[in-house]
């Protein structure tokens, strides 16, 4: 199968064209929850189906296109406020492209060797489906400093409508070439989406959990379902579930989160299971989760002793003068509640509460997008809410409501 690539030396996007974008898809560098963000170049010509550029109209681009020139882009993640040397976990065109295409490779190995002469040791998230060649495996351990971690994200699915890549074998020899040459890079089978009727036989799961039988670590997770991509999908004939039942977070019922586990006690691979991309990745590094998962402990059920006292040790439980010292540091102000394992705040948004959250290595959670037990910080789409843990949240609610209240009398 031949697989449209794009071109070896991309364009630059026109002013005219930047100026059309979603301000989403114009932002070079931004927060998410697996770490500062740095995205200068979007298109693809990948076509999944289930793209999460459906949802900001950048879908249709199928020619990478830089945003600036790379050295700019570099400046401008190592100058952004929330950055830290050695502490902020950073993603490489993580949101708009592949970074492993042909005219995007050299720029992100120039994003990775500038960093690394620098000195910093900070963890650095690449996530691919493509072709990873023993010479980009070479240069990727001539690395000294980053902690880089590869993420292939591998599915099963083998529907040409939903993935085309899926015709051929390109992600999982790429998944063989990184296994079999990995020493200090982490090496993980980001298995994802996982969607009933789409890859949740038990023959496919054995084969997705065989193909991991050599990395570092498997993270498994659901499906982003909204109407952009899910009315592409349906254009296309496929069947998609969850009807209208549209999230903002990904979405794994209870029961298939049950039967992935399931599948991996019984396949025999010795390969680490775990529900969250940072825990995954932490674990590559020998490192305790830099998202303080610790303090969500139902997630970590699956996880390896080792690993489990590792994120054991570094846990601790914020003090209000320790929070106070990391807004004042990042320049943020928000009202917080301390509760044990996770500190709940209001209104201050992602981009801020991710820095915080990386910086303290504790769970930082929003009040109106609250996490509900067993639910793992997913869709609440096939869970069950606990009538203990909503009822606690109302008053969380009414505390903040009422404080807000005391502090504009």
């Amino acid at each position: 199968m031949t697989i449209a690539v794009g071109p070896r030396l991309l364009p630059m996007l026109s002013d005219q064209a930047k100026a059309n974008l979603d301000p989403y898809m114009a932002l070079i560098v931004g927060y998410r929850k697996s770490g500062l963000s740095l995205n200068h170049i979007i298109g693809c010509p990948l076509d999944c189906g289930y793209c999460v550029r459906h949802f900001w109209g950048n879908y249709d681009v199928k020619i990478p296109h830089l945003l600036c020139p790379t050295d700019q882009a570099i400046e401008q993640l190592v100058t952004h406020h929330a950055f830290q040397p050695h502490v902020t976990p950073i993603q490489l065109f993580n949101k708009a492209t592949d970074p492993f295409l042909p005219g995007v490779k050299p720029h992100l190995f120039q994003v990775l060797q500038t960093l690394d002469q620098r000195g910093f040791t900070n963890h650095v998230l690449v996530i691919t489906r493509f072709k990873v060649t023993t010479a980009e495996m070479t240069a990727l351990e001539q690395l000294r400093h980053l902690r880089v971690t590869l993420l292939f994200t591998y599915s099963g699915i083998t529907d040409p409508r939903i993935e085309p890549i899926a015709k051929s074998n390109t992600t999982l020899t790429s998944i063989r070439t990184a296994a079999s040459h990995k020493q200090r890079t982490g090496v993980v089978l980001y298995w994802r989406p996982i969607v009933p009727g789409w890859n949740d036989t038990p023959d496919t799961m054995a084969h997705v959990l065989d193909a991991g039988r050599d990395v570092d670590a498997i993270v498994f997770t659901g499906y982003y379902h909204k109407p952009e991509n899910a009315d592409h999908l349906r254009n296309l004939g496929v069947a998609v579930p969850y009807a209208h039942d549209y999230a903002r977070r990904k979405v794994l019922p209870a029961d298939l989160d049950a039967r992935v586990v399931a599948a991996w006690r019984a396949s025999g691979i010795t390969t680490p299971l775990f529900r969250k991309t940072s825990c995954g990745v932490a674990y590559a590094h020998a490192a305790p989760d830099y998202n303080g998962h610790w303090g969500v402990r139902e997630l970590c059920d699956i996880c390896p002793t080792a690993q489990r006292q590792r994120c054991a040790d570094d846990h601790h439980e914020p003090t209000s003068a320790d929070l106070d010292a990391v807004l004042a540091h990042l320049g943020y102000t928000t009202d917080y509640l301390i509760e044990e394992g996770h500190i709940w705040t209001r209104g201050l948004g992602e981009q801020h509460r991710y820095a915080i959250q990386h910086t303290l290595r504790h769970q930082i959670w929003e009040l109106d997008q609250p996490h509900y037990l067993h639910a793992h910080g997913r869709s609440l789409n096939g869970h069950t809410t606990d009538p203990d843990q909503v009822s606690a949240i109302a008053e969380i609610r009414e505390h903040f409501e009422n404080t807000a209240r005391y502090e504009d009398d």
